[in-house]
């Protein structure tokens, strides 16, 4: 019997620890000699050579052995593995050398195999890889890839591959090096990045190490473009928000699931203010922009005559009303002043899609340098004329009165940012009417009379509904339960159904016969389905409901 209790995730990526009868626990992500846990290896199966591009018609041929762990599975196999399993894919190391393959198969693997499963890819790890293996969903490894490196005389580093001479040259002081071992520094360098990851996945931010190590190799940064093209797969398994800071240092930060998701749901889901005037402005270094100086004297200009909406690399546009909502108020992108033509084409595409679905009567550019050119290539891509306040020093005395003097005598807007949030967040366009700010910032919610409806999550931004809150919200982020009262968390095996557009991290409300409750979901709702084993939703807070006799 197996069981793997996973207790943070990073989109695939996990770390958690794997348990059998007789055996220590494993802690995952993790390197290990895998024939001492898995005696079964050592009789090394047919099934487990078969090639990962091997065709249908000679698989069939050839199934995996049953009742032995772990278990082999591959693309073109019917799925044997069960809950709390490890799965193993052989030959995974020659994925690399195609990555559109890689991304493939991956794809096809995962979605058909339990998402409690852990995988175990033999033979493949290395310094230089660990990082995109585990950020694809592999938790266990062993020494080989690093031995046999040793054994030609390779000095295995997260940063690239060097000759044997390197451990004279103090780039690394690990006992390996100190005792001339290249087979122990090779083992040492995969452990240590491994743990790197570990300590990465469970600050959420282990995208961030895979773009920094992928630049040393040109697959992995293939692999990494290609899986981001698996848009709705990977959109699937990303969390909602993050506490920390996304870093979007690279070109392949444009693309990554949390930066299209905030894209499509300002598209799809947001409902703007009533009002038929937009100024578009430039972003800030400090977030949330408000708090920015920069900012405040935006704000005081407009006097809240327009709609603000902020031009801003890599999110593309972003309404006033969302700035605090991940991950809005927690990008950090290098400032150069220059955006390259893919850049601009993105941001561009955000706007265009954007203006065509919202019309206003005018739109004022208060912009300059590549956030100014990308708003002229939208305005020319749907049809709309620009009014310009300024082509330089937004933030000026003169382009600030200019502003000023542009909104003469246009109303005031009513100033709803609770009604923008709830659309963005639950795609629901309801009536907040008699709704009120208290607190102060961040510690911030909404009430009617002297009931609380919403709280402010002050990692993430997002909303928090109380029971009231949920009331005004109709349908969606429903979690379904058997006929029991929560003592706590919601488990997997008591649910029963859930909304599929919830992602781990949303708010939802537990539905039960005789009890609901508020909470965060801890899953994405399809493995709620495909998982037998964890935690649900972690709940807030549980109200007993009437029953009839």
């Amino acid at each position: 019997m197996t069981r793997f209790n996973i207790r943070k995730r990073d989109g695939l990526a996990r770390t958690g620890i794997f348990e059998t009868d007789d055996k220590t626990p494993i802690v995952l992500p993790g390197a290990e000699d895998t024939e001492l846990i898995f005696p079964a290896l050592a009789k090394s199966p047919v099934a487990a050579n078969l090639p990962l591009c091997a065709p249908a018609v000679l698989v069939k041929d050839y199934p995996p052995a049953t009742g032995m762990q772990p278990v082999t599975i591959h693309p073109q196999l019917a799925n044997t593995a069960a809950s709390g399993d490890c799965v193993m894919v052989t030959g995974w190391h020659t994925a690399f050398a195609n990555p559109r393959n890689y991304v493939d198969w991956l794809v096809q693997l995962k979605e058909k195999t339990p998402a409690d499963t852990a995988w175990y890819a033999p033979a493949t790890a290395l310094p230089l890889t660990a990082a995109i293996l585990c950020y694809t969903g592999f938790d266990l490894f062993d020494y080989k890839a690093v031995d046999i490196k040793s054994a030609q005389g390779i000095f295995c580093t997260s940063s690239g591959e060097f000759t044997k001479d390197a451990l004279e040259e103090g780039i690394c002081s690990c006992p390996g090096c100190k005792q001339h071992d290249l087979k122990e520094h090779n083992r040492y360098a995969l452990r240590q990045e491994i743990a790197l990851v570990r300590r990465t996945i469970g600050m959420g931010q282990l995208r961030e190490l895979v773009e920094s190590r992928c630049r040393m190799d040109a697959n992995q940064v293939a692999i990494l473009r290609h899986l981001d093209n698996h848009y709705p797969f990977m959109e699937r398994v990303q969390p909602v928000g993050r506490p920390g800071i996304m870093r979007a240092n690279s070109g392949e930060s444009m693309q990554r699931a949390e930066v299209r998701r905030f894209a499509e749901r300002l598209i799809t889901r947001y409902v703007p203010p009533k009002t038929d005037v937009a100024v578009l402005l430039p972003c800030s270094a400090k977030k949330p922009y408000s708090l920015s100086q920069t900012h405040r004297r935006f704000q005081m200009a407009v006097g809240g005559r327009a709609h603000e909406l902020i031009v801003t690399s890599p999110l593309g546009l972003v309404p006033r009303e969302l700035e605090t909502i991940y991950p809005a108020m927690h990008y950090d992108v290098p400032v150069t002043g220059y955006w390259d033509a893919e850049e601009c084409a993105v941001i561009a595409d955000v706007l265009t899609r954007y203006f065509r679905k919202n019309q206003y009567r005018r739109v004022i550019a208060h912009l300059e340098g590549g956030a100014l050119k990308v708003a002229r290539m939208a305005a020319e891509a749907c049809g709309i004329t620009l009014e310009y306040t300024c082509t330089e020093k937004p933030a000026g005395d003169v382009a600030l009165n200019a502003l000023d003097a542009a909104l003469a005598g246009e109303r005031k807007v009513k100033d709803d940012r609770l009604h923008g949030m709830i659309s963005y967040q639950f795609g629901a366009d309801v009536e907040t009417k008699g709704s009120t700010l208290r607190g102060h910032y961040p510690e911030v919610f909404y009430s009617r009379g002297n009931t609380q409806i919403f709280s402010i999550d002050t990692t993430t931004g997002l909303l928090r509904p109380t029971f009231d809150g949920w009331a005004m919200i109709p349908e969606g982020y429903r979690v379904h339960i058997d006929d029991f009262i929560p003592e706590g968390d919601v488990l997997v095996p008591g649910v029963t159904r859930a909304d599929p557009g919830i992602r781990d991290g949303d708010e939802v409300v537990v539905v039960g016969a005789r009890a609901m409750a508020t909470g965060r979901a801890a899953l994405p709702s399809e493995e709620m389905g495909r998982s037998r084993r964890g935690v649900a939703v972690r709940v807030r807070k549980i109200k007993r409901l009437e029953t009839k006799l």
